[in-house]
């Protein structure tokens, strides 16, 4: 019980010094605006362009969310088949389990949709008999992003018995997610190398932080302060570069998206659709602001381990 006294002040110690010292830094930081702001800036830019891109394509997916439920697979039966041929095999495709439901559409139905569409209802009119076939029209559970499991569902109902052809167009779909794929990993290469230039951004400017402060580290290391003491405001100097740049980032992100709103929400209008951009949201925006600092802290703490081992007192 005596040691619980000494070591609730031996924290209070340990993390007021901390705060001290990360107060200090941003001191520092604050006494050379328009060099921290350029050293911000370009860690801002350098975190801008991967997160536009990200936002770019998540809005993509949102408007392709809809897809899944706009594809159908339309099923042409032969013309000798009849109507309770037809509804037996409808009862049979509603139970697969990658068949939501089934649609028939009768000779008489199918006639009369194509007098609406052709145009050729006068012409149609001298037909002695009907030419069209049943139609079933299937409704895939499968998602759009699948279209290789959609491509397989529309072979296997092409080899029924009843079946004359199965139809569906799913190479605009393959095209779009080959698209967005090549495009997130595209992303996720990016933004390994603009990481990889935050981090030489960052330790370049610690390193001449620390040889502009070259005189102060030899006096505290003859008074015999620690390496871990001594590193301690370098790192919490990177440390606010991230927080700094990565608000910046995200100022940059929201003024991009304000900008791009008005445009791409007129050319929604155009095709009759309310849709418009959606930003980064709260936790990505955290996200972001945390990546940035783990940034800052690695680039600082690479250049001081690098640099602060070749000062010694003279």
């Amino acid at each position: 019980m005596r040691n619980s006294p000494r070591k609730s002040s031996h924290l209070r110690s340990y993390f007021g010094h901390h705060l001290r010292v990360s107060l200090a830094s941003l001191g520092r930081l604050y006494a050379q605006p328009v060099a921290t702001l350029m050293t911000a800036a370009v860690i801002a830019i350098a975190l801008a362009l991967p997160v536009g891109l990200y936002i770019g394509l998540a809005n993509i997916a949102q408007v392709s969310t809809g897809w899944d439920g706009s594809t159908q697979i339309s099923l042409f039966l032969h013309t000798d088949a009849t109507l309770p041929d037809a509804k037996k095999l409808m009862q049979q495709l509603e139970k697969h389990k990658d068949i939501k439901k089934v649609e028939l559409i009768d000779k008489e139905k199918g006639l009369q949709q194509f007098k609406e569409i052709s145009g050729f209802g006068d012409a149609l009119k001298y037909l002695d008999s009907n030419p069209l076939p049943i139609v079933l029209v299937v409704h895939p559970r499968i998602l759009s992003n699948q279209p290789d499991r959609t491509t397989k569902l529309v072979d296997d109902l092409g080899k029924m018995k009843l079946v004359e052809l199965a139809q569906l167009d799913v190479q605009w779909v393959k095209r779009l997610y080959t698209f967005i794929e090549i495009a997130n990993r595209s992303i996720w290469v990016i933004s390994s190398m603009l990481a990889i230039a935050v981090l030489l951004v960052v330790g370049n400017t610690i390193r001449l932080d620390i040889q502009n402060r070259r005189e102060e580290i030899e006096v505290s290391k003859l008074i015999g302060a620690s390496d871990a003491f001594i590193r301690r405001p370098f790192l919490y100097t990177g440390l606010w570069y991230g927080v700094i740049g990565g608000i910046l980032a995200w100022i940059i992100t929201l003024i991009s998206l304000l900008l791009m709103e008005a445009p791409i929400h007129k050319l929604a209008l155009l095709y009759h659709s309310d849709f418009r951009l959606s930003g980064l949201g709260a936790t990505n925006t955290l996200f972001l602001i945390l990546i940035s600092c783990l940034l800052g802290l690695i680039g600082s703490w690479i250049a001081v381990s690098r640099h602060l081992k070749d000062i010694e007192p003279s």
